[in-house]
């Protein structure tokens, strides 16, 4: 098999690479190691920046996106029992988010990919990739019982932390940084109206909670909870009753309870892989960078490592340089670097540490008082959160 663009990994990052690719001329072959129906349910991320809501228009990729996603303008601040707005269109110059999770970006970009775009192959697993450094790599894969090769110019690995893409750069080349927190969150989907019309992060002394949603009529939340917690360890009781008390409020906010529906733990890592490029392979999205979610950065980083990969590919078809190409890991690790730096401040401001001290609990406080009293403040979270520029 034959192609320009090897893509190891289905999940929004490489799905959308090869919507870009398609709408460029270039073809791609998209492997995926999971089943269809795996991709399309699995629960990630639910908060599209502005920039990646206007990237998917533009790859034609958002009718659905646009019809069902929900705009939000801002997000509440919750702590000492106090509420503070933070108003992002008047704070970054009409910038906001859009709440549509990650397992309909993937629904959509694979209806798309498969009525227009090169094939995807589901439950083909990449083996190794070869010949990174050599103007022909290849990715060995397994699919339908038998063992391929799919040649090409490029390979893009988007295929996770784990993934063979990121094994394939040699050990004497990589820089890893890393920070793993000593919390993680246990997450919940339940069947009740979302309770307030914007996300609520809130600052509690029990821990850190968020209120969010998937829908209007899907609640989604998460706790603080220590790591490696066992989420079938709380009750649905429980786990109501403490989002109860770390979200109270002094004004008689009311917390709706409904079915709860799903239960699950993530851990709370944040990891840059350096270089994010070797040879004639380029790492994407998780596959080089890892942020704790409470910055909402996961997805909406992997799809600036894509925009940048495609635009550069583009910029070699039509002028021969490979200028960009070769810029790759740099003008992706500037944004990263951004990201990671805006997810650790939000983590480290809402999140109250096992072994936290009464100084560390003031600091805490201190920095949203900040932003509360501060436009600046309050713009440099705003600016954050709708997103670091693409280009």
């Amino acid at each position: 098999m034959r192609t320009t663009v090897g893509i190891i990994g289905a999940g929004p990052a490489g799905l959308l690479l090869a919507r870009l690719l398609h709408n460029a001329g270039i073809d791609s072959v998209v492997l995926e190691s999971r089943d269809r129906a795996y991709v399309e349910q699995r629960q990630r991320a639910g908060i599209l920046e502005q920039g990646t809501v206007d990237v998917l228009r533009a790859a034609g990729a958002a009718e659905r996106m646009d019809r069902e996603g929900l705009p939000h303008d801002g997000i509440e601040l919750r702590f000492d029992r106090r509420r503070h707005r933070v108003d992002f269109p008047a704070l970054t110059g009409g910038r906001s988010v859009l709440v549509y999770a990650q397992t309909e970006v993937c629904k959509d970009l694979i209806a798309l990919q498969l009525a227009e775009g090169g094939p995807l192959l589901f439950e083909a697993e990449a083996v190794a990739v070869e010949g990174a450094e050599t103007d022909r790599p290849s990715v060995r894969f397994r699919h339908e019982g038998r063992e391929d090769v799919l040649d090409c110019d490029y390979v893009v690995a988007c295929d996770g932390s784990w993934g063979v893409g990121r094994k394939a750069v040699p050990a004497d080349v990589s820089q890893v940084f890393e920070r793993t927190y000593p919390f993680g969150w246990l997450g919940i989907l339940a069947d009740v109206a979302p309770s307030h019309d914007e996300l609520v992060y809130a600052r509690h002394d029990r821990g850190f909670a968020l209120l969010s949603m998937r829908s209007p009529s899907v609640t989604r939340a998460y706790l603080q909870v220590p790591e490696a917690t066992n989420a079938h360890d709380w009750s649905d009781e429980e786990i109501w009753d403490e989002l109860d008390r770390r979200l109270e409020t002094a004004d008689g906010w009311k917390l709706e309870r409904g079915a709860i529906t799903s239960k699950s733990v993530t851990p709370m890592r944040s990891y840059v892989h350096e270089p994010m490029r070797h040879g004639r392979l380029f790492l994407a999205g998780d596959a080089a960078h890892i942020v704790p979610p409470t910055g909402a950065k996961g997805l909406n980083l992997a799809v600036g490592d894509v925009v940048t990969f495609a635009r550069a590919l583009t910029h070699r078809q039509k002028t021969g340089s490979t200028e960009l190409l070769d810029a790759y890991s740099q003008t992706c690790l500037r944004r990263v670097w951004q990201a990671e730096r805006f997810s650790y401040a939000m983590t480290t401001m809402l999140h109250r540490a096992p072994d936290a001290t009464p100084f560390d609990d003031r600091i805490q406080r201190a920095h949203l008082d900040r932003i509360t009293a501060s436009p600046a403040a309050g713009t440099d979270l705003a600016e954050g959160y709708t997103g670091f520029p693409l280009d």
